[in-house]
C-alpha cells in the first residue's frame, strides 16, 4: 500500500513545481530544462546515474547552487529556494552525514530543534517522538559514533523532521546500507508518509529503491528522459529478461543470433536477451550452446534499471561521459 497518495490528487495543483532548470559549469551543462511538478503526500524520486543531474537538482532545491534560469513553485506560488518560507517548510537530508559523532542521539536532536527554533516547550516531547520514529528511543544518550550506519540514517532522517516540515528531500536516501537497513529505513518512509502526510522527493541510483516511489522522473545528462510511475515504466518492456554468463560474451550473443534470431546485449552482467515466455527459452538456449560455455543463467521480470537502459542506452552504475 502506497499509503494517502491517490491518483486524484494528481488533477490538485502541485506541492512543488519544477520548471525549466538550467545550470552551468563552466562550458558543461549539468542541468539543461529540468522540470517536473511533486504533489502533496507523494513519494517522487529523480532515478539516475552519476553525473545524470540529481544531486546538482538536489543542490538547488536545497539553495546550495543557484540556476542560471528556471523557477520554483511551491503550492503555485513562485519562490526563491534561499527564502526562509521555504526552508520552514523543508527538511532535508544529504546523501553525506551530517551528525555530530560526539553528542548523543538526543544531544543531535536537540541542536537541529533550536537551529529550527522549536518552541522550548515543544522540544523535548518532539525529540522523544523522533527517536521512536527512529527505533532510538532506548539509544537516545548514547553517542552517534557508536550506531550502525542504519540506525544512523534514520536519526539523519528524524533531524530533518524536527520543525515538522510539509516536504521532505532526501538524497540517495539509502546509499551503503545493506538490506536489511535498507528495508527500515524505508518502512520508516513509508510510516511518515502514511501517520502526516508528508511529500517525499528523493534522488536515488538504486532500482529497488525507485520502485518504492508513487512517480519517477529519469534523469540523464542533465535532462529528464520520462516520468511516470515504476508500474507503468516497466509495463512498457514486454517479456522476460535473461542473461546469460560464461565464456567468450560476444561469441554468445553471435549463437543467440544465427541460432535464433536474437538480438543479445552486453552488459556488466552478462549476455542479455528480452523473450515472451522466458522459462520455455532457458532449455532451448542451454542444449544450443557447447557444454561449458555457460556458468549461469537467470531469468527476471523488467526492473527499473531495465528501463532506464532501453531509455537512455547506458546504466545506472555508468560514469558521466560513458556509453
Amino acid at each position: 500500500m502506497r499509503g494517502p497518495f491517490m491518483a486524484h490528487e494528481v488533477q490538485t495543483s502541485p506541492h512543488l513545481s519544477v520548471d525549466g532548470l538550467v545550470v552551468r559549469f563552466g562550458k558543461r551543462t549539468a542541468l539543461d530544462g529540468v522540470s517536473f511538478d511533486v504533489h502533496r503526500g507523494e513519494i517522487f524520486g529523480l532515478l539516475g546515474p552519476n553525473g545524470s543531474g540529481k544531486s546538482t537538482t538536489f543542490h538547488v532545491l536545497t539553495g546550495l547552487l543557484g540556476a542560471a534560469s528556471g523557477q520554483v513553485r511551491l503550492d503555485g506560488v513562485a519562490i526563491e529556494p534561499t527564502e526562509r518560507a521555504l526552508r520552514r517548510q523543508m527538511g532535508v537530508v544529504f546523501q553525506a552525514a551530517g551528525l555530530d559523532p560526539h553528542l548523543t542521539c538526543r544531544e543531535n536532536l536537540r541542536c537541529a530543534a533550536r537551529l529550527h527554533r522549536v518552541p522550548s516547550s515543544d522540544r523535548e516531547p518532539r525529540i522523544d517522538e523522533l527517536l521512536d520514529f527512529a527505533e532510538l528511543s532506548d539509544r537516545g544518550h548514547e553517542r552517534v559514533k557508536t550506531l550502525s550506519g542504519g540506525m544512523k540514517r534514520r536519526l539523519e532522517i528524524a533531524r530533518a523532521l524536527v520543525h515538522r516540515p510539509r516536504l521532505l528531500v532526501l538524497d540517495e536516501p539509502t546509499v551503503g546500507l545493506d538490506e536489511a537497513s535498507f528495508e527500515r529505513t524505508w518502512e520508516r518512509l513509508l510510516a511518515l508518509r502514511q501517520r502526516e502526510g508528508v511529500t517525499l522527493l528523493l534522488t536515488t541510483h538504486r532500482p529497488e529503491e525507485a520502485a518504492r516511489c508513487d512517480r519517477l522522473a529519469l534523469l540523464d545528462q542533465g535532462k529528464v528522459l520520462a516520468i511516470d510511475t515504476p508500474e507503468k515504466f516497466k509495463a512498457a518492456i514486454s517479456g522476460d529478461i535473461i542473461t546469460l554468463v560464461g565464456k567468450a560474451p560476444d561469441e554468445l550473443a553471435e549463437v543467440l543470433l544465427s541460432r535464433f534470431s536474437l538480438t543479445a546485449r552486453r552488459t556488466d552482467e552478462g549476455v542479455v536477451v528480452v523473450v515472451d515466455r522466458g522459462h520455455e527459452w532457458i532449455p532451448r538456449l542451454v542444449e544450443a550452446l557447447p557444454y561449458g560455455r555457460l556458468s549461469s543463467v537467470s531469468l527476471k521480470r523488467p526492473s527499473m534499471a531495465d528501463v532506464f537502459l532501453k531509455l537512455s542506452g547506458r546504466t545506472l552504475f555508468d560514469l558521466p561521459g560513458s556509453v
